[in-house]
């Protein structure tokens, strides 16, 4: 085939252009640490670039025009391989060569097969992937700004340590983990200051590794618990005060005794980005048991608590169980969905999802099927001729299954990965929204099989179908 002949697109590589600036913008958007979101602190309106959206909408365009041209090169130019595949599987054995060769001549439909079968996988892998990402770090937020499943705060006059046991004996109840919340000044600013048991506190709560900045949740506790006075400080205090692991440092904590303030050494051991119940800028994380002996106070002003069932529920037990006079604040998930500072996930993508998954699994349906009604004149042609061949009624329906299957294997796995890179680009574009951004992509198995399903049934039962129209056209 010459190239004058090839499609126009093909002839200007309009695929290997659009993959080149998807490749650009993506790329430029990480190296610069842009967010396509943007929601500073205190500002209730987020605001979005959408030009940022080239990026996935070039790349599945380009993925979809390169996988028409490399099916087209391949099915051109491997009739032997696919005379051998068919005769190996016994799709066709004595019209092998046939077939292939009828397949090889077709291999400009047979590619656009191709690529309309992934370009429905892809979409369906995609949106499943990016929904089930979403929701799963929605309760993240949600856990990261309440604390734990279940979150009853005191104070330091009105400590959780006389209910821990309470609460931990409660029908419902993982792991009820105290935590103390203090202030410390750190030169003339004051903050927040967790005091945790670095062994226990993963019991109660998601400690996730996005929460630190060498991107090691276990790491950094192990540091912390290794270090007796170790301390777990923000971004911004390093750069306030160019700390470098190991460095020691001075804050002052206000003593139980004296009500005053007092300084204490610290080493600085790691750098926590986000905490459960701290605050987004500046905060601090320490060892309960070093807080307590340098203040003289051992009370712990919170109580995060894992919920074996619905939290909603149990925090409803908790505070019937605790009284309304007892000076405790009991929160739980579902009410920090409506005080999360990522406003964009608050949002319910439910119903969206069950729309979008619905659509999907429609376009896979007709995509897998769809091809073979296609091109029927050259179908009709290939069957007369294999019937002039001799070729008996089996034998005709392995030509089908082998179109068949040469548009719905390759179309699947090429869709699959398409779809894997462009929800993983639509995750890292819209890693603002998030609070903290995903570790890595949520797979949801049993949707991912359930479309593999659907590509199998309407597959099996197009063939069936054609089967049965180039039966009655070849009789006639």
């Amino acid at each position: 085939m010459s190239r004058d002949s090839n499609p126009l697109w093909q002839r200007l590589w309009l695929d290997l252009i659009f993959l080149a600036g998807a490749a650009v913008i993506f790329l430029q958007s990480a190296s610069s640490n842009y967010q396509v979101v943007l929601a500073p602190e205190g500002v209730t309106a987020t605001a979005v670039d959408y030009t940022a959206f080239l990026s996935p909408l070039l790349f599945w365009v380009g993925s979809v025009l390169l996988t028409i041209r490399l099916a087209s090169w391949w099915i051109g130019r491997s009739a032997g391989a696919m005379e051998a595949t068919a005769t190996r599987i016994g799709l066709a054995k004595a019209t092998a060569p046939s077939v292939a060769a009828g397949l090889s001549r077709q291999h400009r439909r047979i590619a656009g097969g191709i690529a309309l079968v992934s370009l429905a996988f892809s979409f369906a892998v995609a949106a499943s992937i990016f929904n089930l990402t979403y929701n799963g770090q929605t309760r993240v937020d949600a856990t990261l700004t309440n604390g734990a499943d279940v979150t009853v705060t005191g104070s330091t006059a009105t400590p959780v340590g006389p209910i821990v046991q309470t609460i931990q004996a409660m029908p419902g109840v993982a792991a009820a983990i105290p935590m103390q919340h203090r202030f410390a000044y750190v030169g003339n600013d004051l903050q927040d200051i967790y005091g945790i048991d670095p062994t226990r506190i993963g019991e109660a709560t998601a400690v996730e590794n996005a929460y630190f900045a060498n991107k090691d949740a276990a790491a950094t506790l192990k540091a912390l618990e290794t270090t007796p006075d170790g301390v777990l400080v923000s971004q911004e205090t390093v750069n306030d005060f160019q700390l470098a692991l190991g460095d020691p440092i001075k804050l002052r904590l206000q003593d139980a005794t004296t009500h005053q303030y007092k300084a204490v050494p610290f080493k600085f051991v790691g750098v926590a980005l986000e905490f459960p119940t701290a605050p987004k800028d500046s905060f601090l994380v320490a060892n309960a048991s070093y807080l307590a002996t340098e203040t003289g106070s051992p009370a712990h002003e919170v109580l995060l608590v894992r919920s074996l069932g619905d939290p909603k529920a149990l925090a409803a037990t908790i505070r019937q169980d605790l009284g309304s006079t007892s000076g405790y604040t009991v929160t739980d998930l579902e009410s920090a969905f409506h005080i999360i500072a990522s406003s964009l996930t608050a949002v319910d993508l439910g119903r969206l999802t069950t729309v979008e998954i619905a659509f999907a699994v429609v376009l896979l349906a007709a995509a897998t099927g769809l091809m073979l009604f296609l091109g029927f004149a050259e179908r009709k042609r290939t069957a007369e001729i294999l019937a002039a061949l001799g070729a008996s009624g089996a034998e005709i329906g392995g030509f089908l299954w082998s179109e068949a299957l040469l548009i719905l294997v390759p179309g699947a796995v090429v869709g699959s990965v398409i779809g894997v890179a462009a929800a993983d680009m639509l995750v890292k574009l819209l890693s603002g929204i998030f609070d903290p951004p995903p570790d890595a992509l949520s797979y949801p198995l049993i949707q991912l099989l359930g479309f593999a399903l659907v590509g199998i049934v309407a597959t099996v039962a197009a063939v069936q179908i054609a089967r049965l129209r180039v039966s009655r056209e070849v009789d006639a």
